[in-house]
């Protein structure tokens, strides 16, 4: 599937993930971006946080509810790059701290208590070492907006492909309240060069919702990180 095109044909598929190997096998590639409705969601900009990064308010003036807006996206522990659309990056950075598993985190989460939308919380980890690499995507949601019943989706690539890569998002469109995502991820190409993904990402996402997009290119021989941030607020 075409990234470019996927994301032009929905104009609010809400937060994004996207993980997968560069068409050249050099790279793990990482990309998250987040889109808002409200004034709330789209008064944020991406700002580096030691090896991640944070989301915080561009006008603290205008912040109204921090709680599911304000929290690290993008955090490294170890040889581990956890993304996710919610503090739930904390969790699962704390539990496997502990030795648990990126499953078994997750475990002790639901999705966000934004009735009626009851957002899905997406995560995905990549995991390097020995110049190769593997990664997983989880989704929490509800069962078809019944927030009853908390369903569990992981999906384990232990194999990348080169030039190939996946990805999941929150919503399946605009609505109200939102649908929430439905199937597998999604499999989308992934290029060589950082400048030229970063700007088709950002070009393809709706004008009037995009809010930031991250995007990284882990080098699978060396370790060395590329990456970028881009910021509707300026």
């Amino acid at each position: 599937m075409n990234l470019e095109s996927e994301l032009k044909a929905n104009a609010y598929p809400g937060r994004g993930i996207v993980i997968g190997q560069s068409a050249n096998g050099k790279y793990a590639v990482a990309v998250y971006f987040i889109m808002g409705r409200s004034q709330n969601s789209r008064n944020r900009i991406f700002v580096p946080c030691g090896d991640g990064i944070k989301t915080q308010a561009f006008d603290p003036s205008k912040l109204e509810d921090p709680s599911l807006i304000i929290y690290a996206p993008v955090r490294v522990l170890g040889n581990k790059t956890i993304v996710t659309n919610g503090d739930q990056t904390d969790t699962i950075y704390d539990l496997m701290n502990q030795q648990l598993t990126f499953e078994q985190a997750l475990m002790t989460r639901e999705f966000e208590p934004d009735a009626p939308n009851y957002t899905p919380r997406i995560s995905g980890i990549i995991k390097t070492g020995d110049g190769c690499f593997s990664y997983a995507l989880s989704i929490l949601k509800s069962a078809n907006g019944n927030p009853a019943s908390c369903q569990r989706f992981t999906y384990s690539y232990k194999t990348p492909i080169a030039g190939q890569g996946h990805f999941i998002h929150t919503y399946q469109g605009d609505g109200n309240p939102l649908p929430s995502y439905a199937g597998e991820p999604k499999c989308v190409d992934i290029p060589d060069s950082i400048d030229a993904f970063t700007d088709t990402i950002w070009n393809a996402l709706n004008e009037d919702n995009k809010v930031s997009l991250f995007v990284r290119y882990i080098n699978l021989e060396n370790g060395e990180v590329q990456t970028k941030l881009v910021n509707k607020n300026q």
